[in-house]
Parts: structure tokens; sequence; C-alpha cells
């Protein structure tokens, strides 16, 4: 049986990788959106202050405050990660459920999980000034252990009521409260 030419392979699969990479990326492919923009307004909040560590120790005991727990945080970098669990059983479900149960006879799944993540960045803006960006996020299970939903929060009164906290957080810090 004879071998094919390595150099026509070569050829064809060269050939191929030339023609696939004369593709072009659309102009507005990396162009952000009104929203995207009034998101990240909504998520930042800008301190005074000079001192990122001292606005790290804020953001990290008021998060422990609000139920958090810390899963990463690399002060050099300005990141915090934290997470918490919360049960989200609702007996409007439930009720729906032991209904379609006893109408039916089908067992249909309710929402039993949620973990919400917060991620938290700081950003030094000059010498005076740095930029905190928070990011909540939440996933919810079912009784049936499957992922039902995975979505940012927009809820402006959260990013509100944090920032607000938070406000007050770094006013403690700074006076050694």
């Amino acid at each position: 049986m004879r071998q094919p030419n390595n150099f026509l392979q070569f050829s064809f699969v060269f050939f191929c990788c030339f023609i696939l990479s004369c593709q072009t990326i659309p102009h507005d492919a990396l162009k952000l959106s009104p929203e995207s923009l009034a998101e990240r307004q909504l998520q930042t909040r800008v301190f005074e202050t000079n001192d990122e560590k001292m606005i790290l120790s804020a953001c990290a005991a008021l998060l422990q405050d609000l139920g958090y727990q810390i899963d990463e945080s690399e002060t050099s970098l300005g990141v915090i990660l934290a997470s918490r669990d919360r049960d989200v059983t609702d007996p409007a479900q439930v009720a729906g459920a032991v209904a379609m149960a006893i109408l039916f006879g089908v067992a249909t799944p309710i929402d039993k999980n949620q973990k919400v993540f917060a991620s938290l960045t700081t950003r030094p803006l000059d010498e005076k000034r740095i930029a905190v960006r928070i990011i909540f996020q939440h996933m919810v299970w079912n009784t049936q252990n499957q992922l039902v939903k995975n979505e940012c929060i927009h809820d402006a009164k959260i990013y509100q009521e944090f920032f607000s906290k938070l406000s007050k957080s770094v006013f403690l810090e700074a006076q050694g409260l």
C-alpha cells in the first residue's frame, strides 16, 4: 500500500489554515454597549484615599459582616473573591410541585440552594483616589442538583447599599475604630 505524500498533506493543511486566517473581526466586536457602561458605573465607586490596603481591609470586613466567606484574597493585586450560601426554597414552588405530583404523578424539581458570589477589585486612579468595583452574581440549584440560574445581579439597590456601607466602613477604618 502506498503512503500519501507528506508534502501534499502539509500543503493542504497550510492552505486550509491560510484560508481560515483571512477572516476579519467586525469593527464593532470590541465596542462596549451603553448598557455595559451604565452597569460599570453602578458597580464602581471612587474613594478619596491612596491607602489601598485600608480600602481592601474595609471591603473584606464589610463582606464578612454581610455574611460572605472570603474565598480568595490577593491584596497586591487588589482582588477579593467572596461567596455565601442561602436556602431559596419557596413555599409557592413547593405547593406547585405537590399539586403536580398529586394531579399528574410527576415529580417537579424546585429551587433549593443559591450561592451568591462577590468579586471585588481595587484600582488606583492617581495619587489620591482609588476605584472600587464589585460584581455580584448568583447561581441557583434545584432539588435534583441541576443549575437552573446563573446570572449577574443588576439590582441598583444592592450596589447602592453596599457602597453606602463601604463608605461608613472606610471612614471607621481610617479612624482606627
